[in-house]
């Protein structure tokens, strides 16, 4: 006996166009980008200086290491796994440059060392993770210890300064001249969030970390190489925060062993407010960019407002547990309300 099968059943119908809307608006996406409206009409209200030239300024030249760190970080997250490495790795790549542009090098080669460092911490926390399956969470937090460690020990207490004007200017300058509120280095984040936003959304290496984090077992079984995937997401994530370094080195003119210290914790907030599951498999790159700004605004308005670094941290902190919380909270709710209304539609139906 021939079986036939039906191709209207086997091919999945298209949402219609009013619910395709309705997720888009009511979304976790659209909600953290109306916050960022929200905190930023606040904030020009109330705050004063607060939505100026010169704030927006210094507010997207303070964010920038979190928006270029966020990006690779948002893919190690949705494959079930976390860095927390990358604020150490940040500190060491930031002593690497200031330790051999002290000792006579050319800026551009200690900033290609800098960048070759953080691909080699990048990859031994991939190949520990990846490959001898370790977790993340206590790779991590050993190469945090790691990382900074060897840091201090190159530079001890002391720092670095002085370095080029012209290679400061790189990452001072602002994009239509002075006055103007956008910085020039951001061009850098646009190429790496397009690039990450592209590997994520639209290539088979994006679905395949997105399937590696819903169910890694089930992803081998479908031919996804899991390991690949994770060390390679590991490596990028030593690269971009090496990169992230050499930013912080040439802005602040300084180069220290504690360079961004405990500055992961920001990272990771702004992954998680912009919508990314820290159980892995789920999350976007627009989030993940509204989340990283919101994050830079609500650090912004507070110092503004005269308000202390320990009470911004707290603020970062609770905002952190609340987008861990609320999501499963809403998931709870509306599993609950679909299985009533189902309950109810089936007992309507065997009334009749």
């Amino acid at each position: 006996m021939t079986t036939t099968l039906d191709p209207v059943r086997q091919t999945p119908k298209p949402r219609p166009a009013a619910q395709r809307w309705r997720s888009l608006l009511l979304g976790r996406d659209a909600a953290v980008i109306g916050l960022v409206a929200l905190v930023w009409i606040a904030g020009s209200v109330f705050v004063d200086n607060f939505g100026k030239p010169n704030t927006v300024y210094f507010l997207l030249l303070d964010a920038l290491p979190i928006l270029l760190i966020a990006m690779p970080m948002t893919m190690v997250i949705i494959s079930a796994e976390i860095d927390l490495s990358v604020a150490s790795m940040l500190g060491l790549s930031s002593v690497v440059v200031g330790v051999l542009f002290q000792g006579g090098w050319p800026i551009w080669a200690a900033v290609a060392v800098a960048l070759a460092v953080g691909l080699v911490g990048g990859a031994l926390n991939g190949f520990l993770v990846a490959t001898v399956g370790l977790p993340s969470l206590a790779v991590t937090v050993a190469t945090l210890a790691l990382f900074r460690g060897i840091a201090v020990g190159l530079l001890g207490t002391k720092a670095v300064t002085g370095f080029p004007d012209e290679h400061k200017d790189l990452v001072s300058d602002r994009l239509f001249g002075p006055g103007t509120a956008i910085p020039g280095i951001l061009l850098v984040f646009v190429v790496l969030a397009i690039g990450f936003g592209v590997l994520l959304h639209f290539t088979p290496f994006g679905r395949a970390t997105y399937a590696a984090g819903m169910s890694a077992r089930t992803s081998r079984f479908s031919g996804v190489n899991v390991p690949a995937v994770k060390f390679w997401l590991f490596v990028a994530t030593g690269f971009v925060s090496a990169l992230a370094g050499v930013y912080w080195t040439l802005r602040y003119d300084s180069a220290r062993g504690d360079n961004a210290a405990g500055f992961e914790l920001a990272v990771v907030a702004a992954v998680l407010v912009g919508g990314v599951s820290i159980f892995g498999g789920r999350g976007a790159i627009p989030g993940v960019i509204a989340g990283a700004l919101l994050i830079g605004e609500l650090r912004a308005v507070l110092r503004l407002a005269d308000v202390s670094a320990d009470a911004i941290n707290i603020a970062t902190g609770v905002l952190l547990i609340v987008s861990v919380i609320v999501p499963r909270l809403v998931t709870g709710l509306h599993g609950r309300w679909r299985r009533a209304r189902r309950s109810g539609l089936e007992s309507t139906s065997s009334s009749d």
